[in-house]
């Protein structure tokens, strides 16, 4: 029997995955040492522990154990990076540059160095919401200390040239960054052969628990320095200094172990699943895919419906299904996404958005019953709809220039 809600927002958060819970569980209880109190049995497993999750994090993106740096999430990691590389190669220069659509921790933490003395570019992308390779080669100039580009967009699912990308700044001697918090444990992610110099990740948009994430720093060809944004013990290498969080961590290192073995299979189901249900919504008049097609996330789509608000859309099964508007509103703002703002989406479709984000735990079941429920839901508020009325009459002018996949 279908238990709702329906579940489809895993970009926001993923539920942990049993496997990985049962894996903690001991780290909570009799196994509870500090991994640096190294002095008895209890720290000794702690820290063996978390040693085998530096391992697993290390082999789901081809890195060395030793170049593991666990923290408390993606965010802090992406602050550790770019922070940290703003302060060690101030000698160097103070450009970054960076793409209108990272997410809100790459992007505000550099309006934050920008009040530092940092120079950061902002570069745009098309319509698929790709960068311009050519442009991003030519905003290098000698000064340039540091390019960070996502791995995947959180909104669209789109995935960046991630290798070209990692080319073009090994060519000019400049470290990169890669928010890969959407992509590890979903899509193949590998630091040597994409040339990442720095890359985030973490744990709950990967099955495993909430408050833990990992940054990879690379040792050599080049060894990346940090400065450290929290002081303390020297734990991780000086760079993240705090007691480790070893059944967050533990869990991490699980979830990383489960996606490497489970990732191709799960890529595949989900994405026949998420073109069934493209297919279907797309069967709705004035519906379209905002974002690549072709180069995108296996289990992500964000799609549009003309003529009617997201929100109020979300509004009219928010007991049913769990997803996102691709409007970011807040109580006191109703602007649309800015990341489909950057693909030069209008309001009125950008305010009309919904991301579908399936799971490891999504089911076909499911699936037919969002397609049923979106669908009915579209039709009931358009039939109540002034603008949806207005174009059916022939006032409203179609602005759209979409066209269905």
């Amino acid at each position: 029997m279908l238990e709702l809600p329906v579940y489809l927002d895993n970009n926001a958060s993923t539920p942990c995955d049993p496997r990985v819970l049962e894996t903690m569980l001991p780290y909570f209880s009799s196994m509870f040492g500090n991994a640096a109190s190294r002095s008895h049995a209890f720290g000794w497993a702690a820290e063996a522990a978390v040693d085998q999750a530096r391992e697993q994090v290390a082999r789901l993106i081809g890195a060395q154990p030793q170049e593991i740096v666990f923290t408390s999430g993606a965010t802090e990691a992406v602050n550790l990076a770019i922070k940290g590389v703003f302060e060690t190669y101030t000698a160097k220069g103070n450009h970054i540059i960076t793409c209108q659509t990272e997410h809100k921790a790459v992007l505000d933490t550099c309006k934050h160095l920008e009040r530092k003395g940092a120079l950061v570019t902002y570069l745009p992308v098309n319509s698929d919401g790709l960068p311009d390779l050519a442009a991003l080669e030519a905003a290098i100039t000698p000064q340039t200390i540091l390019l960070a580009f996502m791995y995947a967009n959180n909104e669209t699912g789109v995935i960046n040239p991630v290798q070209a990308i990692g080319a073009i700044a090994k060519k000019h001697g400049v470290i990169y960054l890669c928010d890969a918090s959407q992509a590890a444990g979903k899509i193949p992610v590998n630091v040597l052969s994409d040339h990442i110099d720095l890359l985030t990740l973490s744990a709950h948009k990967m099955y495993g628990p909430k408050g833990v994430g990992a940054l990879y720093v690379r040792r050599r060809d080049p060894r990346v320095k940090l400065t450290a944004q929290m002081d303390g013990g020297g734990h991780e290498r000086g760079m993240r200094s705090g007691t480790l969080n070893v059944p967050g961590i533990v869990g991490l290192g699980k979830a990383c172990e489960i996606a490497q073995q489970e990732m191709a299979a799960d890529a595949k189901r989900l994405s026949l699943m998420r073109n069934r249900l493209q297919e279907a919504l797309l069967q709705i008049e004035h519906a379209y895919v905002n974002g690549s097609v072709e180069h995108r996330l296996p289990h992500v789509m964000n799609i549009s419906f003309k003529y009617i608000e997201g929100t109020t859309l979300l509004m009219g099964f928010n007991k049913t299904i769990a997803l996102s508007s691709g409007s970011a509103c807040t109580a006191a703002s109703m602007e649309p996404s800015y990341v489909l703002k950057a693909l030069g989406i209008g309001d009125d479709l950008a305010h009309a958005s919904l991301r579908f984000a399936l799971g490891r735990f999504t089911t076909d079941e499911q699936i037919e019953y969002a397609i049923r429920t979106v669908t009915s839901t579209v039709q009931q508020l358009r039939a109540v709809s002034p603008l949806w009325e207005m174009y059916r009459e022939g006032h409203l002018a179609d602005s759209a220039s979409w066209a269905h996949p």
